[in-house]
């Protein structure tokens, strides 16, 4: 008797399941009037993903690129002071130019539906420069956290030994550093000749995803120092204006602790979902993963790699937050250009 009714179960199971399946199936083959599979559907989205990008990429590029190449222009041919801050923000926005120049083969690369006809070897130079200098920026952007707290928290000696020498240095560490390891990565050969910045498995070359792991690390090492550096900023800035409400340089306070908590805005916004959905990649490709969850994560990690990118688009707006100089030639195109006569001053 139980014999009969696990054989009675066993059948009424499985007949549900065709019966799901065949609904399934006719859903799709009715969906508009046209004969639709799942197939069908995933090519659709991912077409239409593709060409998104490619806009994106765009439009992140024309702002980006102007507005790098005059910052970079005011910072090494008008005249400014001489010091840490300065020499930092010229290397972020060569990074970032340098990062511009990847983009319209992102775009090419996109618009023509995922088809790379330009090479293995310039495929795997863009690719590599484009994340080189997006860590170089980030880097750097953690390193001018810093310089803006000990200056604040350290005597007037200590802000002396802060100058563009010690700057420097850091910068070309910093290269450097990116530079050795852009290489092996640079070197490997790829398996497609058709594709290009796409979803790779690397079960037979774990050595790459540790290198990406690590840059990761490195990644959430700056922002928590960042954090750390930007909210005692903050925080020490709002004092000095509570404390001292009448003297001349209060206002000025309120507005250098606003920039700060911009510049952490800025920097949480762009960069960190990338490296969250970053942690999640790394694992299918080191991972047996099925074949949904690599697309799920291949295009997760693709739209996140647009927000970091916005951020060289953007890094022109801190440049005007932190740099006098910046500020200045603002200010002198305004007064060129009808309608406009105020003065940006120290914002």
């Amino acid at each position: 008797h139980m014999s009969h009714t696990l054989l009675f179960k066993v059948v009424t199971e499985n007949q549900f399941e065709e019966k799901g399946r065949l609904q399934h199936k006719m859903s799709f083959r009715t969906l508009h009037g046209r004969s639709v599979t799942p197939m069908t559907v995933f090519t659709q989205a991912q077409g239409e993903l593709q060409s998104s990008l490619a806009v994106l990429y765009t439009i992140i590029f024309i702002p980006g690129l102007i507005g790098n190449l005059v910052a970079l222009w005011v910072f090494l041919f008008v005249h400014s002071k001489k010091n840490s801050m300065r020499v930092f923000l010229i290397n972020i926005a060569l990074a970032d130019l340098l990062l511009m120049v990847c983009l319209p083969f992102r775009v090419l690369y996109h618009s023509q539906g995922n088809r790379w006809t330009l090479g293995p070897t310039l495929c795997r130079v863009v690719g590599n420069l484009f994340y080189m200098n997006m860590y170089i920026s980030i880097t750097l952007l953690g390193m001018i956290s810093v310089d803006r707290y000990l200056k604040i928290h350290r005597s007037a000696r200590m802000e002396r030994r802060l100058t563009t020498r010690g700057s420097t240095a850091v910068c070309a560490l910093t290269w450097a550093g990116a530079v050795v390891l852009m290489i092996p990565l640079a070197m490997s050969k790829s398996q497609s000749q058709t594709e290009c910045f796409h979803y790779k498995q690397l079960l037979e070359a774990k050595w790459k995803a540790y290198i990406n792991i690590g840059i990761v690390a490195v990644f959430w090492l700056v922002f928590i120092t960042l954090m750390a550096s930007y909210a005692k900023i903050g925080r020490y800035l709002r004092k000095r204006s509570v404390e001292y409400p009448n003297f001349p340089s209060a206002s000025q306070y309120k507005c250098s602790a606003k920039k700060s908590f911009f510049i952490l805005f800025l920097f949480t916004m762009c960069f960190v979902p990338y490296h969250l959905v970053r942690i999640f990649y790394i694992k299918t490709q080191i991972t047996e993963t099925p074949r949904f969850w690599r697309s799920v994560a291949d295009r997760a990690n693709e739209i996140s790699l647009v927000f970091s990118a916005f951020n060289s688009c953007l890094d022109p707006v801190m440049y005007f937050l932190l740099s006098s100089s910046v500020r200045r030639e603002v200010d002198n195109t305004k007064s060129y250009i009808p309608g406009f006569t105020g003065h940006t001053g120290d914002i």
